[in-house]
């Protein structure tokens, strides 16, 4: 009798935390991050500069792909 051939087992990919704590997923399926260049600089930049960076965005849908599989765990 043949030994059976078997399968190699499928590597799951971890969870990279850091991402995880910097992002959210929202109820419809966007990534919700925060903007860049928020502190650094912070007093060349405008009041409204400043303000608008505060707020959180949603990942561009070109990063989108990529940062799904970081979040995948």
């Amino acid at each position: 009798m043949k030994a059976k051939a078997r399968k190699p087992k499928k590597i799951k990919m971890k969870t990279k935390k850091t991402f995880a704590k910097r992002s959210k997923l929202t109820g419809t399926g966007k990534l919700k991050v925060q903007h860049n260049y928020v502190s650094h600089f912070a007093a060349n930049k405008t009041h409204k500069q400043k303000m608008h960076l505060a707020k959180s965005t949603t990942a561009h849908s070109t990063d989108f792909k990529r940062d799904k599989q970081l979040l995948q765990g």
